[in-house]
C-alpha cells in the first residue's frame, strides 16, 4: 500500500483532528477520510512527494509508524525487511529518520528504486519545497511513476502545468495507464498558476503524458483557495468532453471509492 501524509485523493488522508496543516494554521476537512487509519492493513510503501506540511504531516506519520512499523526483531527474524519503506525526494530522509522510519530511499529526479516487482521513479514537478521560512527549496520535490505487473501509474504530486509532462510520458515509453493529476486549489490564477494546475490544464497534462486513464485528485476535501468547492470536477468533465475524450477514461472518484485495475 502507498500513502502520503496528508491530502485528499492524492496524499494520505489522516491529518490529526480532521484538519489539514498548512503552516499557517489548520483547515477543517469537508469530508471524512476514505479509509480510517486504524482500518489499514500492512503498509509496505509510503511515497511522499514533497515536504510541505500539508503533505508531510509529522503527527500523521508518527501515528502510522506507531501502528504499522515492523522490524526484524518484531518478526523474530534477523533478515526481515523493515516496513514500511519510505520513498522520498532528496533532502527529506533526515526528518523521517527522526520520526522513527527505518527504511528510507531518497531519490533525485529520474532515479528509480525497485521493491519486489514494483519500480518507483521520482520525476520532476513544477512546484517547490519549504517547511520553515529559511529552508525554501533545500529539499527536492516531484511526482512518481510506479510500474508493476498490472501496469504503470503516475502520481504528479502538487504541480503547476509544464512541458515536463511530455517528457515523463516519453520516458515511460508512452505506457502510463493511470495518471493521477490535481484538478483543485487553482484560484486565483495570478497566484496559484506556478504551483497548482486548473482542471483544463490537468486534461492537457493527461494528453501530453499519453495516459490511458485520467484519475482526478486534489479537490473536495478542504476549502483552500477561491474557486467553489464543487467547480473542479464540473470543469474537468467539460474539458475532457471538449477534447472528445472517452468518459470511461476519466475517473473522478468519491472519497473512499475504489476501482479495480
Amino acid at each position: 500500500m502507498c500513502a502520503e501524509a496528508c491530502d485528499q485523493g492524492e496524499d494520505g488522508p489522516w491529518c490529526e483532528l480532521g484538519s489539514r496543516r498548512t503552516g499557517l494554521g489548520t483547515t477543517k476537512r469537508l469530508a471524512p477520510a476514505g479509509i480510517p487509519l486504524e482500518d489499514l492493513t500492512e503498509i509496505d510503501l509510503v511515497l511522499i512527494t514533497h515536504n510541505h506540511r500539508d503533505h508531510l504531516d509529522t503527527p500523521t506519520l508518527s501515528r502510522l509508524l506507531a501502528a504499522h512499523a515492523v522490524r526484524p526483531g518484531k518478526l523474530g527474524k534477523k533478515s526481515a525487511p523493515l516496513r514500511p519503506r519510505f520513498v522520498v525526494p532528496q533532502g527529506n530522509g533526515a526528518l523521517l529518520a527522526k520520526l522513527g522510519a527505518g527504511a528510507i530511499d531518497e531519490l533525485a529526479w529520474w532515479q528509480s528504486v525497485r521493491v519486489g516487482q514494483v519500480e518507483i521513479t521520482l520525476v520532476p514537478a513544477r512546484h517547490w519545497s519549504m517547511r520553515m521560512p529559511w529552508d525554501r527549496n533545500e529539499a527536492l520535490w516531484g511526482g512518481f511513476v510506479i510500474r508493476g505487473p498490472e501496469g504503470a501509474a503516475y502520481h504528479s504530486g502538487d504541480t503547476g502545468f509544464f512541458d515536463g509532462f511530455a517528457e515523463i510520458g516519453e520516458r515511460s515509453g508512452g505506457s502510463v495507464d493511470w495518471a493521477m493529476l490535481p484538478i483543485g486549489a487553482y484560484a486565483p490564477r495570478w497566484f496559484m498558476e506556478p504551483q497548482h494546475m486548473g482542471p483544463e490544464e490537468a486534461v492537457q497534462a493527461a494528453e501530453l503524458l499519453g495516459a490511458r486513464t485520467f484519475v482526478a485528485m486534489h479537490w473536495g476535501t478542504y476549502k483552500l483557495t477561491d474557486e467553489p468547492i464543487g467547480e473542479p470536477p464540473v470543469r474537468a468533465r467539460e474539458a475532457f468532453l471538449k477534447g472528445r475524450g472517452d468518459m470511461e477514461r476519466l475517473w473522478i472518484l468519491d472519497v473512499g471509492e475504489t476501482r479495480g485495475l
